[in-house]
């Protein structure tokens, strides 16, 4: 296993375990760049607007497409990182 798969992978179960919850926009960031990390560009329908949570996560990780998974796991990585205030 790569050394970044294993960071991605540790920072994941990290994220789960912050101390304080992130504030919505960078939730949708995290959802986002794991998405794009892990399964690559969107796909599927955009979700309708009763589904609003569903919307803006979908739209959060449109903005992403065409981000390699392995540039979308390392932001993640830093991202996590700085919430951790490492």
């Amino acid at each position: 296993m790569s050394d970044l798969k294993t960071k991605f992978e540790t920072a994941a179960t990290e994220a789960k375990q912050l101390a304080q919850r992130p504030d919505n926009e960078t939730m949708l960031k995290l959802y986002a760049l794991y998405k794009q990390g892990t399964t690559g560009n969107v796909t599927g329908k955009r979700p309708g607007m009763l589904d609003m949570v569903g919307r803006a996560k979908y739209d959060a990780w449109a903005k992403l497409r065409g981000t390699k998974p392995e540039a979308a796991q390392q932001q993640y990585v830093d991202l996590v990182q700085k919430l951790k205030g490492a």
